[in-house]
């Protein structure tokens, strides 16, 4: 591909196996390249990231993995990015904190868009249209590219903390960083992203209480904290009175509004739990039995009685069982009947002796 003036390549949604061909290397003004829902099984593509004029890279649903924190030769990685879909692949260990530090168009869109202009670069995309997941459920979105900023790196291995210097991406639109195995506490440092949109950090092991800081994000539309090890009150200023329970199931120690569970007035981290808690109802309840043992137990019982009964109508036993549900003297009634039946049926010798 010597002498490559391709801008932009979409391959998304084919049947595409082996390896990113590195030739793409020599591609200087591509600025989009999109290989979502393939087959594709590689490591990450390191090499791209000296691409000067690359905006947008989409890897998402594919094979690839490997660990993001690796050193690279580049002191400045992908320098234009403003969106990074690597969703579900099999990418591990830690976030990649060197890039949260150097993703210039995600900490500064106007400057961004100045550089665009001053290089003459006025006719690229003025809008992406990509399908992004949303609170578990994908939607599609048509952005004007100079504003829209995205980073998902849901659906992974990631392990760890969520660095501090994930703040630092003020012109951050929308944060997926779901379905991973992240752990600690969630940055107040994200309370800095003023114009997030979308943040989801559900399905990790997350721990500590929701940083009063998030309730500066005025934008936030959607959020989901689902599903991870939070306490303590939720924050009740701002957008956060606007998100109902889905956004806080599965956190069984978080309280207060819109859960049902009431927070201690004292400290406002102990909860009172209530007997018609809607979350136990969804989730299980908190002893650890489910409504699928619950199930499992009335079947169990079912059965049994049923042969019990059987077994008390035709053999009259144990007698005090009987005379419990029939009444006194069931048991010599039926023997009764069973002695006429014998004598009805004996034969004609039998009648004569």
């Amino acid at each position: 591909m010597e002498g490559c003036s391709i801008e932009s390549i979409n391959l998304n949604g084919n049947k595409l196996q082996g390896n990113l061909p590195k030739s793409l290397i020599n591609c200087v003004r591509l600025k989009d390249l999109d290989v979502g829902n393939n087959r594709l099984q590689d490591k990450f593509p390191f090499w791209m990231e000296a691409l000067p004029m690359l905006r947008v890279l989409v890897l998402k649903s594919n094979k690839f993995d490997g660990n993001l924190s690796m050193p690279s030769r580049s002191n400045f990685p992908f320098p234009k990015l403003q969106v990074l879909d690597i969703s579900r692949n099999a990418f591990v260990g830690s976030l990649p904190q060197r890039y949260f530090k150097n993703f210039k168009a995600m900490m500064d869109d106007k400057a961004n868009q100045r550089e665009r202009y001053n290089d003459g670069d006025l006719n690229f995309l003025y809008y992406v249209e990509m399908t992004i997941t949303l609170k578990g459920q994908d939607q599609l979105l048509k952005r004007l590219l100079e504003a829209f900023t995205i980073l998902d790196l849901s659906s992974n291995r990631f392990s760890g903390s969520i660095p501090d210097c994930i703040g630092n991406l003020y012109s951050l639109r929308y944060l997926n960083l779901s379905h991973n195995n992240l752990m600690g506490h969630i940055p107040a440092s994200l309370g800095n992203i003023s114009v997030l949109e979308s943040l989801d950090l559900s399905s990790n092991k997350l721990d500590g209480g929701i940083p009063r800081e998030l309730t500066r994000l005025t934008f936030l539309e959607k959020l989901n904290l689902s599903m991870n090890n939070l306490v303590g009150q939720i924050p009740q200023s701002n957008q956060f009175s606007t998100f109902d329970n889905d956004s806080y199931m599965g956190n069984l120690r978080l309280c207060g509004i819109p859960l049902t569970r009431k927070c201690n007035k004292e400290n406002g981290h102990q909860m009172q739990p209530e007997e018609d808690d809607e979350e136990n109802e969804e989730y299980g309840f908190i002893d650890g039995f489910g409504w699928r043992s619950v199930v499992m137990g009335y079947g169990s019982g079912i059965i049994v009685g049923i042969g019990i009964g059987c077994w008390i109508i035709r053999f009259g036993r144990p007698r005090w069982l009987v005379e419990f549900f029939f009444g006194v003297g069931y048991t010599y009634k039926k023997n009764k009947k069973k002695k006429k039946k014998t004598r009805k049926r004996a034969t004609p010798t039998q009648r004569s002796l």
